[in-house]
């Protein structure tokens, strides 16, 4: 080994040892006699001292160094004096006095500071990833997710779950994202499909009789990136035989609440038991099927008070079949006619088509551009139900269904954080059940599954499949942390012809269904145990508990907005060679276009 001890471990119950320790130089500190290196590896720094009177072959040694070297020394630990030590620092009592010095590898001058956290162009960091995981913030996040992955395993393995690897090349079953396909040389014109996620495979798992399953799965999804989506993800993919909804969703409350303690103790969970919220409530209260529960500023239903209320806009939304619904921005009753049209505008983002206010000055004065339209007994009713008080900002939108839920629900989450009220230490874990099982789609003439389509229909509500789909719920059940759906899964269908119904409903002819998936249904012949199962982001999950916004940033080697790696400046062409090895011809865009992904490298 180079190294006796790491950077990170030495103390004053070292004094007086020799140790050989190596290193990047964090910082480097020329005092003319004396000279000061700050040595850094993941687990810490630690400081070094080179005097000329005790070893001048270091000091000389030491002289040329820069930040970003590669050293190794031997040296002799010591006591700093009391008024010396860096409380700032684990190791901060002690330093090394440097005898011997050899030089690994000298470095560049790096693009951007490795010893200080500061704004850095992403594309730079992600160009040169290999120095940005240098930085105390990533490895800290990296170790983070490490220690995540390993509870779930340890805790999984404790609750005889067996992990389970399945194909990365697998059958492109085109549904949700567009495939990842991989041609195949030895079978010309063929392809494989990266999987978007290990779904068919698990419930085979599950008729194979494994019962409880789990995989840190990698998937593949080509679709537009943002900054919860990469190209390539990693999830916990878990299922489990003989199981209804209650049990899956008891193990993962068990599994994540005991995770929080143990990896991120200073982080508190907001409610145990985890609440549940039916999918109608969560849009009724949140505007949103993943709220944030941290906070008030609730959704308030006023549609039944807008019919004869003398405002046009609330009165005819509603006769169109919409809904009026406000929330209380508490204690912004002092925001200028300026920040309000900056909210009208945020909403309008959304098919809003503006924002009705009413404000209650903390003076206690009424000012709203809408209020003389209303009897002073609706005015009334209408802040009585909003919880107004002075100094508060009532805030309407009156439109279809969905464009009132999306329109709020963003402003939701807007004003919280202008109002401060996401505190990243509070953890606010809840569920979200008893999803519609299906969304009509009128231009299709068919139902869309809300899920998948292999979820199961609720027992109870099986028998109206059929004759009335629009009230069927299905047994999904999606874990809603933060703004944030990092789970989701269901109890699936075991029975061929349930199966067969959902695939007609969907309107996906049998010839088709065979096609895509005759294994499983052939599987579903020889006895399916029922089963069920969830997927939970990882990426997503870290993302959370590190404090980050993007999961780029918890991820060791990601794609930028653009899916592309930068580093390696993939995707790339290829030789004509391999296209014709592989029987491929491509059909590339226009001239102009084709320049444009060009710059793109």
């Amino acid at each position: 080994m180079h190294k006796t001890h790491t950077c990170g471990e030495l103390r004053a119950s070292h004094d007086g040892i020799e140790v050989t320790m190596a290193g990047w130089v964090n910082r480097r500190r020329d005092h003319g006699e004396l000279i000061f290196i700050d040595l850094r590896d993941r687990f810490g720094l630690v400081q070094l001292v080179a005097d000329p009177e005790i070893s001048p072959e270091a000091h000389a040694a030491l002289k040329p160094v820069r930040n970003e070297w590669v050293v190794k020394v031997v040296g002799v630990v010591r006591k700093r004096p009391v008024d010396m030590v860096n409380p700032d620092l684990s190791t901060g009592e002690i330093e090394v006095e440097v005898r011997e010095v050899t030089i690994l590898n000298p470095a560049k001058t790096p693009p951007f500071l490795i010893n200080k956290e500061e704004e850095v162009d992403e594309n730079v960091r992600l160009k040169y990833r290999y120095m940005d995981l240098r930085r105390p913030r990533m490895a800290a996040n990296l170790k983070l997710r490490h220690k995540v992955v390993k509870f779930i395993r340890d805790y999984l393995d404790e609750q005889d779950f067996l992990e389970v690897e399945t194909p990365i090349l697998f059958k492109t079953t085109p549904e949700g994202a567009r495939d990842y396909l991989v041609p195949s040389r030895v079978h010309p014109g063929m392809v494989y499909a990266l999987p978007q996620s290990p779904q068919q495979l698990k419930q085979m798992l599950m008729v194979g009789g494994i019962e409880r399953y789990f995989q840190i799965a990698r998937c593949f999804r080509d679709e537009d990136q943002r900054g919860d989506r990469q190209p390539e993800f990693t999830q916990l993919d878990l299922e489990m035989s003989f199981v209804e909804r209650d049990d899956v969703m008891g193990l993962l409350e068990d599994m994540y609440t005991k995770m929080v303690a143990e990896v991120v103790p200073d982080k508190k969970v907001l409610q145990t038991p985890w609440p549940r919220l039916t999918y109608t409530e969560a849009l009724d209260r949140f505007g949103k099927d993943n709220p944030d529960i941290r906070y008030g500023l609730e959704l308030v239903d006023l549609t039944d008070l807008a019919p004869g209320c003398g405002f046009g806009v609330f009165e005819g939304a509603v006769e169109k079949g919409g809904h009026v619904r406000g929330i209380n921005a508490k204690g912004l009753g002092n925001y200028s006619r300026k920040q309000i049209d900056a909210l009208t505008d945020y909403v309008k983002q959304f098919k809003a088509k503006g924002l009705a206010y009413i404000i209650r000055t903390p003076e206690g004065e009424m000012r709203s551009p809408i209020a003389k339209f209303f009897s002073e007994e609706t005015l009334a009713m209408i802040q009585e139900r909003m919880g107004a008080e002075d100094g508060d900002l009532l805030l309407f939108v009156a439109d279809k269904a969905e464009i009132v839920y999306e329109s709020l629900g963003r402003l939701r989450v807007h004003l919280a954080g202008e109002l401060g009220l996401e505190d990243p230490d509070v953890l606010g874990f809840c569920w979200v059940i008893d999803f519609p099982f299906g969304f009509w789609d009128e231009e299709e003439q068919r139902w869309d599954p809300s899920h998948h389509l292999f979820t199961s229909p609720l027992p109870e509500d099986l028998h109206l499949l059929e004759s009335d789909t629009a009230k069927v719920r299905g047994t999904q059940y999606d874990l809603v942390l933060n703004n944030n759906e990092v789970a989701g899964g269901s109890i699936r269908i075991h029975d061929q012809e349930v199966q067969a119904k959902v695939f007609k409903l969907i309107g996906l002819d049998e010839d088709v269904a065979a096609e895509r998936f005759g294994h499983m249904l052939e599987a579903f012949q020889y006895g399916a145990p029922p089963h069920g199962g969830i997927a939970s982001g990882i990426d997503r999950l870290v993302m959370i508990l590190a404090d980050e916004d993007n999961i780029r940033e918890v991820i060791a080697f990601p794609k930028n907005q653009n899916a592309r790696d930068v580093m390696a400046d993939a995707p790339t062409l290829v030789e004509e060679a391999q296209l014709e090895a592989l029987h491929i011809q491509l059909n590339l865009p226009e001239v102009e276009e084709e320049k444009d992904m060009l710059d793109l490298h």
